[in-house]
């Protein structure tokens, strides 16, 4: 196979699909390119994700907001069904711990996110398996949501395929060759051609990088676990539940179940991540010092890779030291809830006539450029 697209963008997770979707719709000849038989093997099918507003640095949460009307539209109506679930934040904490609780007061504020502060009493009318003695105080954050990841990126796989985009599984990428006629994408399965290779590989971001002659940013892959547990409580209508330090968190996953991390960051390298016998006994241990659900044994545990750039704000913009080459790659932590955004602005770049000014004012702060000096 040989054949020749406008873009090609290496990645077929959350942040590849959706610039795909974006580019297409302004008619860019685009391709995706996923090693793996399946587009979501890694971050993006394992996210348990969350929209909140007030999550991550200043940049993020206006990526977040940029975010939020295509995802209210349910994708512009390609979802099959909702992608919001309404679920609202409750961020705990115990004594010594209550300055983390006016952290999150003053993260609300800067998002104009109603929030409420709590004494012990309300926390527990809330979710009823805290425990008072732990428990010194709490935030109750609203607006918040439980995001259907899947339903979201098979909206914006559909979208990206009727507007005529290439969606290539097992096409893992071997070579990046960049000339005066655009670049040469050798593949599994031939060689593509293309004037713009877009860089959305993930935890792989720097080594993809690296194959197109351009310098490695320092992409940190974290590893965080997650597992699931019955429980007798009736915790379908509970919050999302966070310590406000974050040690941990936990929320229903469907009738008489519960979903825990510990909120663990450990650096790993790009891999197909797996849960360690650890990680799981700090989540049960976190979980059993806080509340009264008495954790014993577990139904399943997985593991994925949170990759942040250096700052922990996503990069997207073209590499300044290699023509064509573009990133769109950092987006731990809100990769989902701020996919919207950071796709328009990655088509924006790249050549629409009609870019979103206020996205385009962001794009000095997601710059790869801003790594340059930094040695």
């Amino acid at each position: 196979m040989n054949r020749r697209f406008d873009v090609v963008i290496v990645g077929g997770g959350i942040a590849g699909v959706s610039a795909a979707f974006e580019l297409a719709a302004r008619g860019h000849e685009v391709a995706v390119v996923e090693r793996e038989s399946t587009l979501t093997a890694h971050s993006t099918g394992r996210s348990a994700a969350q929209f909140l507003a007030s999550y991550g640095e200043a940049t993020n949460r206006l990526l977040s907001a940029a975010s939020r009307s295509f995802l209210d539209s349910n994708a512009n109506g390609l979802a099959d069904s909702d992608v919001l679930l309404p679920r609202n934040v409750l961020w705990v904490a115990p004594t010594g711990h209550e300055d983390h609780l006016v952290e999150r007061l003053e993260a609300n504020v800067t998002t104009s996110t109603a929030c409420e502060a709590l004494d012990i009493q309300q926390a527990t009318e809330i979710c009823g398996a805290l425990d008072a003695e732990w428990l010194a105080g709490a935030v109750l954050e609203f607006g918040g949501f439980d995001i259907d990841v899947a339903g979201l990126h098979q909206a914006y796989v559909r979208g990206a395929r009727d507007r005529g985009a290439a969606i290539l599984r097992q096409h893992g990428v071997r070579g990046l060759a960049g000339g005066d006629d655009g670049w040469q994408v050798e593949t599994d399965d031939g060689v593509l051609s293309c004037t713009v290779v877009v860089n959305a590989a993930g935890a792989w971001a720097d080594e993809v990088a690296a194959l197109a002659g351009a310098p490695a940013l320092g992409m940190r892959p974290l590893r965080r676990t997650v597992f699931t547990f019955a429980t007798s409580y009736e915790c379908t209508e509970w919050p999302l539940v966070i310590s406000a330090d974050e040690t941990f968190y936990f929320k229903p996953e469907g009738p008489g179940q519960l979903l825990v991390s510990p909120a663990d960051e450990h650096l790993d390298r790009p891999c197909n991540a797996q849960p360690r016998e650890i990680d799981v006994a700090t989540g049960i241990e976190a979980i059993n010092q806080a509340t009264l659900l008495a954790v014993r044994s577990i139904r399943s545990t997985w593991a994925g890779l949170r990759t942040f750039a250096p700052d922990r704000i996503p990069v997207v913009g073209f590499d300044a030291a290699v023509a064509g080459f573009f990133w769109c790659a950092g987006q731990g932590g809100t990769g989902i809830q701020t996919a919207p955004a950071i796709a328009r602005l990655t088509a924006d770049l790249i050549g629409d006539e009609t870019p979103d000014e206020a996205l385009v004012k962001l794009s000095p702060q997601l710059s790869p450029e801003r790594f340059a000096n930094t040695g």
